[in-house]
């Protein structure tokens, strides 16, 4: 236990001595919310890939892993692809008009972008991202404690304490670029982690022969990738094949691409963050089929044994099967998932509360220099705000899963966000009013097809198995698309538009 306790302590200690040292480098808001648009290619793409998984790849993959076996690669493949469009289709045009209109947030850039005068754009943004921010970074908040009870037998209220007091303290010290730097280090980590526990595992089992074996003697489906005949399977398989849309436009991975320092740093980039997610969701996914074999008997329920969801497979895999040494490790490599996403929805959320309502609309004569400590407020109170909310889920919701409640926020964010931001940097015909109806109908979609679209009649098993991203995505690109057609006075308002989208295309 000590050994365990010194390991998570010196990731905390090094969290915290990362916000230290960047907050020297942060002088005005511009720094705060994308690091002076200086970082690297390796910062960014390990960054971005860090948040972009969270809790739900160390906990909510792995258990996917033991519940459904090789089906959940569609997980993989979906996010590669998703990963793949973003870096190599749109980072970079959306990279030099952000550095044409001197955006520094993503409101910004659509503000910009559609010639928004009214602000509409800004202010739709600013409530979609506090309100769904909250819901994803309590969903981390919750992890967090559940980590610190699984690993180190704390209390789960202690634990999630603790974590959320370190991640405040360096995101307030270090804004932006603690976040990024403090990222790159935790995507570390959680590579590392990925790639060698199913090795470790299946050299235990003795050998993959062993651990097919012992699979197929569970449920020979666990080694197939698919969901079996009829409407639903197909929905089941293509609700996962696109949770990658998610990367297509959502604000806490394309201010990654803001923050970039040019450019020309966008293909290196692409290679690593593609790279990492090909072999760190490929990881996940085989740890939680080894974490079966050896940690579940033939015949036994995996949700009764590992948890509801079975996201306590990777916890109970290095608990029983990684030297003590290491355990400490990977328990700061669950703490690593969580953290690295929580920190970067804060700055995010802040962002969109101080510099796009509370500035941009309610105060525009506060200068830029006047933000910095009322970011930190900002980033406090939802701090706190999302804190409230994850206890309250804890007491009143105690059979919940980490990858839904995070998967709700992620779909809101998304669906809000990526149509309009796909349509924004390929189509110049899209409107201001186009995109106006598309932010909204993502957002009001997402709760209408959680909670509501399951219990229709006839459909409703479809669209349960389908999940809330793929419809409330799609019903969102067709509005904005139709709106713009039928606005033949906002396109005419959009000149320049066809130039400043052609410009970001070269090269």
């Amino acid at each position: 236990m000590l050994l365990k306790l010194a390991a998570v302590f010196a990731y905390l200690l090094a969290l915290l001595v990362i916000g230290a040292v960047a907050s020297k480098r942060m002088k005005d808001v511009g720094d705060y919310f994308v690091g002076g648009k200086k970082l690297g290619y390796f910062v960014v793409a390990f960054s971005s890939r860090a948040t972009g998984e969270s809790a739900w790849l160390l906990l909510g993959l792995t258990g996917m892993g033991a519940m459904i076996g090789a089906q959940a690669l569609w997980v993989v493949l979906g996010e590669v692809l998703g990963v793949a469009i973003a870096w190599l289709l749109m980072a970079r045009r959306f990279k030099k008009l952000t550095d044409g209109y001197g955006s520094i947030t993503v409101p910004d850039y659509l503000e910009s972008r559609f010639r928004d005068e009214k602000q509409l754009l800004r202010k739709i943004s600013a409530i979609a991202l506090v309100i769904f921010v909250i819901v994803y970074v309590s969903a981390q908040i919750d992890a967090t404690g559940t980590a610190f009870e699984t690993f180190l037998g704390w209390n789960y209220y202690v634990g999630a304490l603790v974590g959320f007091v370190v991640v405040l303290v360096y995101i307030v010290s270090g804004g932006f670029v603690a976040v990024a730097w403090s990222d790159a280090f935790q995507g570390t980590l959680m590579f590392l982690g990925l790639v060698t526990l199913p090795i470790i595992g299946t050299v235990a089992a003795g050998g993959i022969g062993p651990v097919m074996d012992g699979l197929t003697a569970q449920d020979p489906a666990l080694l197939h990738v698919g969901f079996g005949e009829g409407a639903a399977g197909f929905a089941k398989v293509l609700s996962l094949l696109l949770i990658g849309l998610g990367f297509l436009g959502s604000p806490q991975v394309f201010v990654r691409f803001i923050s970039l320092r040019s450019p020309n740093e966008v293909n290196r980039g692409a290679a690593v963050a593609i790279s990492y997610t090909v072999l760190a969701l490929t990881g996940a996914v085989l740890t939680g089929m080894v974490g079966r074999h050896l940690l579940v008997q033939v015949g036994q329920d995996p949700a009764s044994v590992l948890g509801n969801g079975a996201q306590n497979v990777l916890p109970a895999l290095v608990d029983g099967y990684v030297p003590a040494i290491l355990a400490g490790v990977f328990i700061a490599i669950v703490l690593s998932a969580i953290m690295s996403t929580v920190d970067s929805l804060l700055v995010v959320a802040a962002s969109a509360l101080v510099r796009d309502w509370y500035q941009k609309v309610k105060h525009p004569e506060l200068h830029d220099d006047d933000l910095v400590s009322l970011s930190r407020k900002a980033t406090v109170v939802l701090a706190v705000l999302a804190l409230s909310l994850a206890l309250l889920v804890s007491t009143l919701a105690p059979g919940r899963t980490v990858f839904w409640f995070a998967i709700f926020g992620w779909s809101g964010i998304s669906a809000t966000f990526c149509p309009t931001m796909i349509l924004s940097v390929f189509w110049k015909g899209m409107t201001t009013r186009g995109a106006v109806v598309a932010m909204l109908v993502g957002f009001l979609c997402v709760p209408f097809f959680k909670f509501a679209a399951p219990s229709l009649p006839v459909v409703g098993d479809f669209f349960g198995a389908l999940q809330e991203l793929p419809p409330a995505f799609a019903l969102s690109a067709l509005t904005g698309v139709l709106v713009s057609l039928a606005d033949k006075r906002g396109r005419a308002r959009l000149a320049g538009v066809s130039e400043e989208l052609e410009d970001a295309s070269q090269g």
